[in-house]
């Protein structure tokens, strides 16, 4: 059985008011009359920011970051996995603008985030070293601005877990329309030009050993083009209406195909998932809703294996799983068990998969990590 990080107690989202004694709303006739408004809800209680959000493991297993507000503002905290959330740093010190988001590089060396100034949505990517000294005269440990450009949003393409230390960028630095793509190196900050966009992509799609595979191109009329990239070559290999919906989830471990989502010709109009083979647009079945009421709602691969685990379908339900290897269903099963009459995901996994942040969530009371 593998390790289920628990943090017990932590609100992540209130959804009820404190005078909804239980979580239900007042009976008929206990304040007010009939005749008067009923009572306000204070927005804070909706609107404003949770006390904890987006905690996420390091892939090798040793920090869990996440957002929480300070100063009024939602900012990145890191704390080690065995100690308590009151024992967490802060990496990050916004005061006008709150953190969007986060992500850990494979390496665990860094947390990469995107911020704005001061609401212009210009996003630049910025990184911090999680054990980093606190600056002097500051409250967190420095942060670097990884593209320094203004007037500019920064797009997020991809990163290779064998080269942790590149990400693939997009920049709308020539063109406001449109994002040439580069390869960025988080530890010298060298930025290299790989495609010049010319041809309305709009999303760069890379296998897992980090080789550019394919491009997403939308049309004038809004339909979707799925195209293999050859060199400096685009050849469609696969198409969408704007009616329909597809697009690639990721590559096989073997590289030769890649996960598609997809609508396109079904009957029922359900999105699917499919193996689309570059070299000739093949696809192959490889999922979709067995009771053929919904949507994939989602597919989840093994870190350890690159294998397909499971697809997630919800309905008026809940979650439903279909499990396509015997990976995880062990482990799925113990946790139905134990949070019974709660949904549950696993929100992040460390690279061997032995430790795993799952979130459990419900219609009566604010969510929860564990």
């Amino acid at each position: 059985m593998r390790t289920i990080l628990r943090a017990a107690g932590i609100t992540l989202l209130a959804l009820f008011v404190s005078g909804m004694a239980g979580g239900k709303p007042p009976a008929a006739g206990s304040g007010a009359s009939q005749n008067s408004p009923p009572p306000l809800i204070d927005r804070e209680l909706f609107f404003g920011d949770p006390e904890i959000s987006s905690a996420s493991l390091s892939p090798d297993g040793r920090y869990v970051a996440f957002l929480q507000p300070w100063k009024n503002t939602r900012n990145i905290y890191v704390k080690a996995v065995d100690e308590p959330f009151s024992a967490a740093h802060l990496l990050t010190t916004e005061t006008k603008r709150p953190i969007p988001g986060f992500g850990w590089t494979w390496d665990s060396k860094y947390i990469a985030y995107f911020k704005d100034q001061d609401g212009d949505e210009n996003f630049n990517l910025y990184v911090v070293e999680p054990g980093a000294a606190v600056s002097p005269g500051s409250s967190a440990p420095p942060s670097r601005d990884m593209t320094g450009v203004k007037g500019v949003r920064v797009v997020f393409y991809g990163v290779p877990r064998n080269e942790p230390d590149i990400v693939y960028i997009g920049l709308n630095d020539r063109d406001k329309a449109w994002h040439d793509l580069y390869r960025l190196r988080l530890s010298t900050g060298e930025k290299t030009l790989l495609h010049r966009n010319t041809e309305r992509i709009v999303a760069w799609v890379f296998d897992l050993a980090g080789q550019l595979r394919l491009g997403i191109r939308k049309t004038e009329s809004g339909d979707t083009q799925i195209l293999r990239v050859d060199g400096d070559k685009l050849t469609e290999i696969y198409s969408c209406s704007v009616f329909e919906f597809c697009g690639p989830e990721r590559f096989d471990k073997d590289g030769r195909r890649a996960y598609l989502l997809s609508n396109k010709g079904a009957e029922n109009n359900l999105t699917s998932l499919y193996l689309l083979d570059p070299a000739t647009g093949a696809t192959e079945l490889v999922d979709r809703d067995r009771q053929g009421k919904v949507d994939l709602n989602g597919a989840v691969f093994s870190e350890a294996t690159d294998t397909l685990a499971l697809t997630t379908y919800r309905d008026t339900r809940g979650i439903r799983r279909q499990f396509e290897s015997q990976e995880f269903e062990p482990d799925f099963n113990w946790l139905r068990d134990h949070l019974a009459g709660q949904e549950f995901a696993a929100s992040s996994r460390t690279r061997d998969e032995q430790k795993w942040l799952v979130t459990t969530f419900g219609d009566t009371e604010p969510g929860r990590i564990l």
